[in-house]
């Protein structure tokens, strides 16, 4: 098999990979949390008293008057007001209204290469899309504060000042002698935020409740169908592991999971919010799906066991809170599992390495683009004999090709005589004619899982190479690299033997240029790989076939 073939095989296993990856989004079994829920004893059943049933539910907590913008914003009454706060790595808004997380922007991250101080919002409130990340206290005498209760603050904006290394955001509820701080404390340099509350019981009776911690959001505004990537809700713990709710599980049902630690997350390309409790910590997970209103709104939480304060004691209820990039080395330091929001699909056990030997090279050369160069002459050194295997198996096929054609001329359309005459053909010459392609399938894999490394990894997002390559993480914007790689594609073929078959022959000869239409809306990054892989195989074919040649004469 040529890598001409090899492309089309790769890029139909590709395809159909990602139709059925779509296919189990739409079609496929669904999770049936009722049978969770009457389960039992392996940490997957919601106790009543840890339930979110026995309260009202909070899921929906914007209003329309509160739905617009986070640059207009309204007050939705005269004590409701927004806090800002201002680090070295993000710009946030707080409502006192909750103590609501309602936006936050990431300061290295912009929108786009042309507005560099455009900062991408990855939490926000507007009008047609919503990501608000929200928090709060339940009880049945309605003596905790809610995401909508109103909080009072020391001041209205925060900024995290030269030398100092933490920030700290703090908020008082009180009613009925019960004291509620919520604080938020952000660190210098880091997406990671602590959220605590601390409940102060002034009063002559117990004080009894749980915290509530949920990301809500709406449908993305815009989706790729050619480069999918999941953008949905995922939950994680050590008996259930990484498991996706996408919106369309959460209408279909509610799901609700008791769990030990753990955490939950929404994700979608590049970027994830995620509440993780503490790891000794029961917690229920819930999920709810807001269809009556415009957007929709789909909201993941989770729900801690029942805690007492008595009579003049005090408790707090730690979280932590991450809305940043997905930086693998990051994820793994913070939670067990939260690395795996880094979707590499069924090939992680491939693409985790690859991503880690590219970040490697990145380390040394400083340059995305040249790392994976590096990469690409990585993989070819560990698949070289396998390489050289198939290509001298194309080079023995390329010289018989003649005698192949006469024999075709002679037999005609007796396919059985033809058959047997090419058998014998290849066994006088030693030739496996199999000996091409098995080699060549067995890299497929590291295709795909380099793909997914590649899609997936943030580091490439916005990542310069050379001239006009400004961001490896999307398409060539003048088509240089698809185009020589079509070229590539046709230098190739002329080294392989032609097919036999004539209407084979008009198939291959048009690959090259369906491949460079179908390359040219790959990320840049991508079809590098595929161009460097390319000159190396040329050069690599083109020394054995003059070898093979060299040797008949």
């Amino acid at each position: 098999m040529d890598n001409s073939r090899l492309f089309l095989f790769a890029a139909l296993v590709f395809v159909g990979m990602l139709m059925w990856q779509q296919w189990q989004i739409d079609y496929g079994p669904r999770p049936d949390p009722g049978s969770e829920v009457e389960s039992g004893s392996d940490g997957v059943v919601a106790e009543q008293d840890a339930a979110v049933d026995d309260l009202p539910d909070l899921a929906d907590s914007i209003s329309p008057s509160t739905t617009t913008t986070t640059e207009t914003l309204p007050s939705a009454s005269p004590e409701q007001q927004l806090i800002t706060v201002d680090t070295d790595v993000i710009r946030a808004l707080i409502d006192t209204r909750g103590g609501v997380l309602r936006s936050l922007k990431l300061k290295k991250y912009p929108t786009s290469l042309e507005q560099p101080d455009d900062w991408l919002e990855l939490v926000h409130s507007a009008k047609d899309s919503v990501y608000i990340v929200q928090s709060g206290l339940r009880n049945k005498e309605e003596k905790a504060p809610t995401h909508y209760s109103v909080y009072e603050a020391e001041q209205s904006a925060y900024e995290l000042a030269d030398g100092q290394d933490e920030l700290v955001v703090s908020m008082r509820w009180s009613q009925d002698d019960v004291d509620v701080i919520k604080s938020y404390h952000f660190r210098r340099g880091d997406y990671l935020i602590d959220l605590r509350h601390r409940v102060e019981n002034r009063s002559q009776q117990e004080w009894l409740g749980s915290e509530y911690r949920q990301i809500q959001r709406s449908r993305p505004l815009e989706t790729s169908r050619l480069l999918y990537t999941y953008t949905g809700s995922v939950y994680y713990n050590e008996i259930t592991k990484y498991e996706k709710v996408d919106f369309d599980d959460m209408e279909d049902s509610q799901l609700k999971l008791e769990s030990d630690g753990g955490w939950i997350a929404m994700i979608h390309h590049y970027f994830l919010s995620a509440w993780i409790p503490g790891q000794d910590e029961k917690n229920l997970i819930y999920t709810i799906a807001n269809t009556k209103r415009n957007p929709s709104t789909y909201t993941i939480g989770m729900r801690s066991a029942n805690r007492v304060v008595a009579a003049g004691g005090n408790t707090e209820f730690v979280s932590q809170l991450f809305v940043g990039p997905k930086i693998v080395k990051r994820l793994e330091e913070i939670s067990p599992g939260l690395e795996l929001t880094v979707d590499y699909g069924v090939l992680t056990f491939l693409s985790k390495p690859l991503y880690w030997l590219l970040a490697w090279y990145h380390s040394f050369v400083g340059n995305w683009g040249v790392a994976i160069i590096l990469l690409t002459l990585t993989i070819k050194a560990v698949f070289y004999k396998l390489s050289e295997t198939s290509y001298r198996s194309m080079a023995k096929m390329r010289k018989v090709s003649p005698r192949l054609k006469t024999l075709k001329e002679r037999y005609g359309d007796d396919r059985q005589k033809m058959n047997q005459a090419m058998m014998e053909l290849y066994k006088t010459e030693k030739i496996n004619p199999m000996g091409g392609c098995l080699p060549i399938l067995v890299q497929i894999p590291v295709f795909i899982a380099l793909y997914w490394a590649l899609l997936e990894s943030v580091d490439l997002r916005q990542a310069p190479f050379i001239f006009w390559i400004k961001d490896l993480s999307v398409m060539d914007p003048f088509y240089v690299l698809p185009i020589v790689m079509g070229i590539s594609m046709v230098i190739q073929q002329r080294l392989n033997p032609p097919p036999p078959d004539p209407i084979q022959a008009k198939i291959m000869m048009a690959l090259p240029f369906v491949f460079t239409i179908f390359f040219a809306f790959f990320p840049s990054g991508l079809v590098l790989y595929w161009v460097v892989n390319n000159v190396l195989s040329i050069a690599q074919q083109w020394v054995i076939t003059r070898r093979i040649e060299a040797s008949a004469t």
